[in-house]
């Protein structure tokens, strides 16, 4: 992997912040920077991937479908409540 040097502002707190806790992890400030961007980016695909998934069941059963859906719950209650 190719390394990349870049520069980045931030307030004088937050670098106090991020120098804790590098030290206290045993890694370098860039280092720590690129774990948090990483875990950012897997948040940021995983936040989208649930809202695909969320997208492509938000539509409502069709009649097929709430047909099959009735009849199982039915013939399940049944097979629970021991009327085969």
């Amino acid at each position: 992997m190719q390394a990349v040097k870049t520069a980045i502002s931030m307030n004088k707190n937050l670098f106090v912040q991020v120098d804790a806790i590098a030290r206290t992890m045993n890694v370098s400030r860039s280092k720590l920077f690129v774990i948090a961007v990483e875990d950012f980016i897997a948040h940021t695909k995983n936040k989208d991937l649930l809202a695909q998934i969320n997208a492509a069941y938000s539509d409502e059963p069709d009649t097929t479908e709430q047909v099959l859906r009735s009849t199982s719950g039915r013939q399940h209650r049944r097979i629970v409540e021991g009327e085969w």
